[in-house]
């Protein structure tokens, strides 16, 4: 049975920024402990450096991730996922467990 959407457009626009290209990987990434992009860009095979610094800066748009100047020197920049970002992936992790390859 569906529920029906009071915010329709909200939840469009939500599987549409999911559904773009790498978004979805580099989700997963934040998922699987990623902070630094050069641990984002080791964990997403193909993506260039330009496309992983659209998507970053697009999710923290969205409040996804958020983006963190650590005071050091040199001045290091993680990127974690924010409270409702953690919400997404938790929502998404059935359907990672589903992608999986079945070994049954």
């Amino acid at each position: 049975m569906f529920v029906r959407l009071q915010r329709e457009g909200e939840f469009q626009q939500s599987v549409e920024l999911v559904g773009k290209k790498w978004t979805a990987a580099v989700l997963l990434a934040a998922m699987r402990g990623a902070r630094r992009f050069v641990d984002y860009r080791s964990r997403i095979t193909g993506i260039s450096n330009q496309l992983l610094s659209q998507r970053l800066r697009e999710l923290e748009g969205h409040q996804l991730i958020e983006r963190v100047v650590v005071p050091t020197t040199p001045v290091q920049i993680l990127y974690r996922p924010t409270e409702r970002g953690a919400g997404l992936m938790r929502v998404l992790h059935p359907l990672v467990e589903w992608s999986a390859p079945n070994d049954g």
